[in-house]
């Protein structure tokens, strides 16, 4: 083989590409005198590509898979903290009055796995549960940053909606998620470029 042929080669380019920056030197002077006689030339601009949001739908079911366990896992303890008391049908029907006034009396076990799960690392604490609200809004929309504030209004009437269920304000833990998610659709809504509501 012979390297001579190789280096031949780049000799070779060298020279093509000064003769083509010779080339584009006179054709801009000639261009510039034309110019006077042909007006300006509009060039195609390049279109810029555009992306595409879709919905993680993978995401969405494992996500409302997780979801549905744990809450049945919730009114699962909360159904066995009913069944165990003797207070009458009635009263035993409107679980959220007996949770929100406290009237439950609650074994060590169930207290102790309550307090497991809304830790601040447990998956009911504000942490874990305002960071899968917003995945889950993520998964919805795909990650596209204009659907923020739809998102967080969804949010917004979805917690109104909770309330009325409870009977009026949530826990104290609640509210601290409802807090720790609005701040991640803001600092969504900053990485996005958007103003914040």
């Amino acid at each position: 083989m012979n390297v001579n042929g190789i280096t031949n080669v780049g000799d070779s380019y060298a020279a093509y590409s000064e003769a083509i920056k010779d080339t584009e030197v006179t054709k801009k002077s000639e261009s510039v005198d034309a110019k006077d006689e042909r007006g300006v030339i509009y060039e195609p601009t390049l279109e810029i590509p555009t992306q595409t949001y879709k919905a993680n739908n993978e995401m969405i079911a494992k996500l409302k898979a997780d979801a549905d366990a744990r809450y049945n896992q919730l009114r699962d303890i909360v159904s066995q903290l009913i069944s165990k008391q003797s207070n009458a049908f009635a009263t035993a029907n409107d679980m959220w009055s007996l949770l929100r006034e406290g009237k439950l009396e609650v074994d060590p076990e169930t207290k102790a796995q309550a307090q497991k799960d809304i830790a601040e690392d447990g998956y009911w604490g504000v942490e874990a549960t305002s960071q899968r609200i917003i995945d889950f809004a993520n998964a919805l929309t795909g990650g596209d940053p204009s659907k923020i504030e739809k998102m967080r209004d969804a949010f917004k009437k979805g917690y109104e909606q909770a309330e009325k269920t409870w009977g009026g304000k949530l826990p104290e833990i609640s509210q601290q998620t409802y807090d720790a998610v609005m701040k991640k659709f803001d600092d969504l809504a900053a990485q996005a470029g958007l103003g914040t509501n």
